[in-house]
């Protein structure tokens, strides 16, 4: 029988969403509580800790996790964590919240209530110490950085009983595939070997490269797509959706492919980011994840191998799932094909770079994309959504 990589640090998955015959009881009385409105971000990080995603957390974090994950990255009793999971309010809603209080943690947008929450502390945090560690920098205009820099001031911590999870399973029913799942499905392939990939762009030749040189190592290649929110200008999750499955449908060999979504929002941290993306695939069973350049980057703040260099820096069975590392890919003219500077011997004269950012500037002003550059397929499903905006 095929063996998956273990959930993180844990024997077993830890998803909090309360089973469906309880929901409404709870429902109920998340009504009577007093309600603590949540941002995209804090909304995305209870959705994914209903489905297990970050197991073994049982809620949001408190002051000294959050202090071990920014210096650390480990929690107060040594769990590997990069990435502090925080839950930021306004200072007069927190002095209004009893330690001990139970309140409701409701969507800001749709005034849901998503999640009852046990407060077991309030604590205000350094914001230019968390961004200075996770995100390397403590400029405004790191996206990252201004979400941590506008969020309240005190932090809410405590254990989570997550009553919902949004409009996610109907909007992607095919797609919305949760660790327990995700496990099953890999067993029932017998696969034990997964690479995922992570992605919130349409696939380009670039891209398809990386996850056939996965496919030549490995049992099979988990395209796991970010649906939470992404920066302006990022192309909607639908249709990402069908461009990728126009290319996984033309130009990958059957069964060797699963596609899913996630409800994750990007925070653009870097090679921080990659390595809680590695702890998360961990979780959904995935043994490696596929770290190309500037995984999880924006803009120059980060090297194009960062991400690869800080896997290097864990000690001894802080993360199951490995990296693998993959150089920069292009098309050579001279190789007539894909290539990395691996593998290529030709000066770079030579080479067509490709990069979701050049795409969507092309997408943009409706210039033609060679097909070196990315799948007709796939240019084809992209256009039409571009010409829409017009």
């Amino acid at each position: 029988m095929p063996q998956l990589v273990p959930p993180h640090n844990s024997e077993q998955l830890k998803p909090l969403l309360l089973p469906q015959t309880e929901r409404a009881e709870e429902r109920a009385r998340a009504e009577t509580l007093k309600k603590v409105p949540l941002d995209s971000r804090a909304v995305s990080d209870v959705f994914m800790l209903a489905m297990g995603a970050y197991t073994p957390l049982d809620g949001f974090m408190g002051h000294d996790d959050w202090r071990g994950a920014c210096l650390d990255m480990k929690t107060a009793d040594g769990v590997f964590w990069p990435i502090p999971i925080t839950l930021p309010v306004d200072k007069d809603l927190a002095d209004g919240i009893r330690l001990e209080e139970e309140v409701a943690l409701v969507d800001a947008e749709t005034g849901e209530a998503l999640a009852i929450m046990e407060v077991r502390e309030k604590y205000a945090i350094d914001k230019q110490l968390e961004a200075e560690h996770v995100y390397r920098t403590t400029d405004p205009k790191h996206p990252g950085v201004e979400k941590v820099l506008a969020q309240g001031d005190v932090n809410l911590a405590g254990r989570v009983m997550v009553l919902s999870e949004g409009q996610y399973p109907e909007k992607y029913p095919d797609l919305y595939i949760r660790p327990a799942q995700s496990r099953a499905m890999f067993l029932e392939k017998g696969w034990s070997n997964v690479a995922a990939f992570q992605t919130r762009n349409p696939m380009h030749r670039s891209h398809e490269h990386l996850v056939k040189i996965a496919i030549e190592v490995m049992d099979g290649v988990f395209i796991h797509q970010v649906l939470g929110k992404l920066k302006a200008g990022d192309i909607p999750a639908d249709v990402r959706t069908r461009a990728i499955q126009a290319m996984i449908d033309n130009y990958f060999r059957p069964g060797t492919i699963v596609q899913a979504g996630y409800p994750i929002e990007m925070r653009y941290a870097g090679p921080r980011e990659a390595l809680l993306h590695a702890l998360i695939r961990q979780n959904f069973g995935c043994s490696h994840l596929i770290v190309g350049r500037d995984h999880a980057g924006v803009g120059s703040y980060y090297g194009p191998f960062d991400a690869h260099h800080i896997f290097d820096e864990l000690w001894p069975g802080a993360l199951q799932t490995k990296p693998l590392k993959i150089d920069i890919t292009f098309y050579c003219r001279k190789c007539y094909g894909m290539a990395t500077a691996k593998t290529c011997p030709h000066d770079p004269e030579h080479h067509i770079s490709i990069s979701g950012t050049q795409q969507r500037e092309m997408l943009s002003s409706n210039a033609d994309i060679p097909p070196e550059f990315s799948r007709p397929e796939v240019v084809a499903i992209l256009k039409e959504y571009y010409a829409s905006l017009r």
